[in-house]
C-alpha cells in the first residue's frame, strides 16, 4: 500500500521515519511551508521536511492542500493519507483526493481535546488519563470516525517534554496495528458521539497570555500550568516589569500561617526559607519553585537565581 506522509513537527518526523522503514511505502511527504525560526529568525525547514530528504522521500511544501498540491498527489498514485500534526485543516476535495482516504493520528482520547494543543491542554487541566486516537479525517475538527484509541496514564509530574515522546511511541504502535487491517480492507469505524463533541473541551492553540500565571489560582493549578507548557511556550510571570519563566515547580498545599511567623501570605510573595523558594498562591497554597529562566539569561535553579537576586532581602514579589 503507497502512503502520502503530511505533518510538520519533530514528533511527526519520528512517526514519519517509522512509517518508511515499515512494510508500507511512502510515496511523498506533505508538510508546511520553511519558517523563520529563532531570534535570527532563520528561514528553517519542518523537521518532517529534514526526515523526508534524509529518506530520499519527495517533499511537498504548502500550508494548504489546494488544486496545485492536489494535481502533486495525483501523480504518485498513493491509497492512503497519514497526517500527524500537520497544522492544516482538508477540504472535500482533499478528503476524496486517495480511495481510502486519509487517517489521523491524534494525541488525546477523541472526543476530548479536539484541536491543535491536545497534551499540552491534557496537562493543564489536570488528566490523569490520555492517549491516541487514530481516526478517519472529516471536515470537521478531530470529529471523524474512529479507527482505534490506545490510553495512557499521565503521570503526577509528567511534562509536556516527557509525555510527548511516549505518545508518538504509542502512535507509532497503533498505526503498526492498523495499517494492515485497512490494506486488506478490514476496518471498523466507530463513531465519536455527537453529545460529548458538542460538550467536551477543545485544544485550542496557545497563545501567549494562555501561559501567563495568575498568582490567585492554587499551586496545583499552576503547577499543572507549568507541566503543560514545558517545553513551549513556557510559564511565564513578570519580574521588576520583565517577563520570567518558570520551568520546574512543585505543589505544597494548603499552608498553615500561624505557624510560619515571619512569612508573607500575601499572593505572589517569594519567600526563600530553609534553601527553598516559595511563592504564596491562592487557596492559601504554596508552590515551589526549581528551575527559573529571568529575561535575558539561561534556565537555572532557583535557588542560585534567588540568592543573586534577594542580595540580603528575605521577601521579593512576582
Amino acid at each position: 500500500m503507497k502512503i502520502v506522509f503530511a505533518g510538520t513537527p519533530a514528533n511527526a518526523a519520528q512517526t514519519l521515519r517509522a512509517l518508511a522503514n515499515s512494510a508500507f511505502e511512502v510515496v511523498a511527504v506533505l508538510t508546511r511551508t520553511d519558517a523563520l525560526v529563532g531570534r535570527k529568525r532563520i528561514l528553517t525547514p519542518s523537521a518532517v521536511a529534514d526526515e523526508a530528504v534524509k529518506l530520499g522521500i519527495p517533499v511537498i511544501k504548502a500550508n494548504r492542500i489546494d488544486a496545485a498540491v492536489l494535481e502533486e498527489l495525483s501523480g504518485v498514485n498513493a491509497e492512503l493519507g497519514i497526517i500527524v500534526a500537520y497544522g492544516a485543516l482538508l477540504d472535500q476535495a482533499a478528503l476524496e483526493s486517495l480511495p481510502k482516504g486519509w487517517i489521523n493520528l491524534h494525541y488525546s482520547l477523541l472526543p476530548k481535546w479536539r484541536g491543535a494543543a491536545p497534551v499540552q491542554r491534557a496537562i493543564m487541566a489536570g488528566d490523569r488519563e490520555t492517549g491516541v486516537t487514530l481516526f478517519q479525517l472529516d471536515k470537521g475538527m478531530d470529529t471523524g470516525p474512529i479507527h482505534l484509541q490506545i490510553p495512557t496514564v499521565i503521570e503526577p509530574t509528567e511534562t509536556t517534554a516527557d509525555l510527548l515522546p511516549r505518545l508518538t511511541e504509542l502512535g507509532i504502535s497503533g498505526l503498526a496495528e492498523l495499517l494492515p487491517r485497512v490494506a486488506a480492507g478490514l476496518t471498523s469505524l466507530t463513531p465519536q458521539d455527537p453529545a460529548l463533541i458538542d460538550t467536551l473541551p477543545t485544544a485550542d492553540k496557545l497563545r501567549r497570555e494562555d501561559a501567563r500565571i495568575n498568582w490567585q489560582a492554587n499551586a496545583v493549578e499552576i503547577e499543572n500550568l507549568i507541566r503543560g507548557l514545558n517545553p513551549e511556550p513556557m510559564a511565564w510571570t513578570t519580574l521588576d516589569s520583565e517577563a520570567f519563566r518558570i520551568l520546574e515547580a512543585r505543589a505544597l498545599g494548603v499552608t498553615d500561617w500561624q505557624s510560619l511567623a515571619g512569612e508573607s501570605s500575601e499572593v505572589g510573595a517569594v519567600t526563600i526559607a530553609n534553601g527553598r523558594l516559595l511563592v504564596t498562591c491562592g487557596d492559601g497554597s504554596l508552590l515551589e519553585l526549581r528551575i527559573v529562566q529571568p529575561a535575558g539569561k539561561k534556565p537555572m535553579n532557583s535557588n542560585d537565581w534567588a540568592r543573586g537576586l534577594a542580595a540580603g532581602k528575605r521577601v521579593i514579589y512576582v
